[in-house]
């Protein structure tokens, strides 16, 4: 491409750049000065964007702070359901080992008493 300023005077270029500095100072002043009624109307309206955004994020966040808790609520429920598992399953246990221990008392008593039985038939056959 060629260069644009080639063919150009000095002077040429010097009242372009100064066409280019006033068009630069005119679109400057054509925004709105402070109490401009369009200048206020596009802040509200920034305003209210912003506060429609801000709104949104809270909401977000509402929604993941919801989903947290649920979720919590639900590994507890999980523990708890487990935890009383296990402690139906450890009584269970004891119970049997208990069942276990009362059925061996009896049998000893049971074996105790025939060999006393034994014993008294053996004491009365010698006399």
């Amino acid at each position: 491409m060629k260069n644009a300023y080639k063919d150009d005077s000095f002077s040429a270029r010097l009242s372009s750049a100064a066409q280019a500095k006033q068009d630069s100072l005119k679109r400057a002043r054509a925004i709105a000065r402070p109490g401009d009624p369009a200048l206020a109307e596009r802040q509200l309206a920034r305003q209210r964007a912003a506060a429609a955004r801000d709104a949104r994020q809270a909401e977000r966040e509402a929604a993941r702070a919801a989903e947290i808790e649920r979720r919590a609520a639900e590994r507890a429920a999980k523990d708890f359901e487990r935890l009383a598992a296990e402690a139906a399953e450890t009584e269970r246990l004891a119970a049997e080992a208990e069942a276990r221990a009362l059925a061996l008392e009896a049998v000893k008593v049971q074996q105790k008493a025939a060999r006393d039985a034994r014993y008294a038939a053996r004491k009365a056959r010698q006399r």
